[in-house]
């Protein structure tokens, strides 16, 4: 693998995928194989569309593939677990997007399975790849600010979604959480590690999805994290990390950023930007790179985005749902109940 292209393989042809699939186009040691969705004209759409050469109507066909050798998973929360473990159970390397499944157990399983058939899993946490993102998280582990004493967050989205919106439906693990919050709980957890304690309140929907979340994460330490998200109100995006000498603020975007700001006591402030190289500050093309990088190191997992980190987001989310009352269709009853106290 070291010296071609790798080989990828795509499930599920929305909006998400698309713009993967148009990232890994412009990678030059990338190549899309083959597509799968559950409609073959849609795959057969989006075969055209990027000009892969296999289109396959249903997933086994696609995870059965021997020239495939990792499959970008890019389906709603609620499949992934069935479509990434089909992957893995056909021998498939696996990118999944995130959140990474729709409670802890999933995906424990899915984690289980890699493990159990020797294959490359990896949560399509974009943010954890980003260039700005990782210059932030080193600055932060250097001690550029002093010891992390509170993180915010947000993620809102203005809306209105109409309930028939995936957003609004159970069934797709629709929501505010797992789609938005999922952001700011993970950008937490990058900096702070696991949370001790949780507490949260929501306001959910007729139809039981969160329309809007807020949590307070603490640690041990003496560290607080303020994260929010909606699908009801538009909020800036921002992210901001106090310590005990200093913080850095990231106007816009927090997730895909293009600057951030440094505030050192007794200096003047600092602002990074991306570097021009990197391409736009939505690319996907940093995860993609960060997966190929792995697979022809012989990795089973990215030191950037590693399989424990991507569990205990999930224990967080869990724990945030428990606490709000939400639960999906098929989850029992205590499904989602977190370890962490609070």
């Amino acid at each position: 693998m070291a010296e071609q292209s790798v080989r990828w393989g795509i499930l599920a042809t929305g909006g998400i995928a698309a713009a993967f699939a148009a990232d890994l186009v412009d990678l030059p040691d990338a190549e899309i194989v083959a597509v799968a969705s559950r409609s073959q004209e849609s795959a057969q759409a989006f075969a055209e569309r990027f000009g892969v050469t296999r289109a396959y109507g249903d997933w086994e066909p696609l995870a059965a593939d021997p020239d495939i050798d990792v499959v970008y998973v890019a389906t709603p929360h609620t499949a992934h677990r069935a479509a990434a473990g089909m992957c893995l159970t056909a021998g498939r390397n696996v990118l999944c997007e995130k959140a990474f499944t729709l409670n802890l157990r999933q995906a424990e399983e899915l984690v289980a399975l890699a493990k159990e058939r020797d294959r490359f899993l990896m949560e399509a946490m974009w943010m954890y790849c980003n260039p700005l993102v990782r210059r932030l998280k080193a600055l932060v582990t250097d001690g550029a600010i002093g010891e992390v004493r509170t993180v915010q967050a947000d993620f809102g989205l203005a809306g209105p979604f109409p309930p028939a919106h995936r957003l609004r439906n159970p069934a797709l693990g629709g929501g505010a959480l797992l789609d938005l919050g999922v952001y700011p709980v993970s950008f937490a957890q990058l900096l702070l590690g696991e949370p001790d304690e949780v507490a949260a309140r929501a306001v959910l929907s007729d139809e039981g999805v969160d329309l809007q979340t807020g949590a307070l994460l603490s640690w041990e330490s003496g560290a607080l994290a303020s994260v929010h998200c909606s699908i009801v109100g538009g909020t800036g995006v921002t992210a901001s990390v106090t310590g005990s000498r200093g913080r850095i603020d990231i106007p816009s975007g927090f997730f895909h950023p293009d600057r951030f700001v440094l505030h050192r006591d007794g200096r003047d402030p600092e602002e990074f930007t991306a570097d021009p190289a990197d391409g736009p500050r939505t690319t996907l093309r940093h995860e993609a790179e960060e997966v190929m990088r792995a697979l022809r190191a012989g990795e089973k997992e990215s030191p950037l985005v590693p399989l424990d980190g991507s569990l205990a987001v999930m224990r967080t989310l869990d724990a945030i749902r428990e606490r709000t009352g939400v639960r999906y269709p098929g989850e029992a009853r205590g499904e989602a109940v977190a370890t962490v106290t609070g």
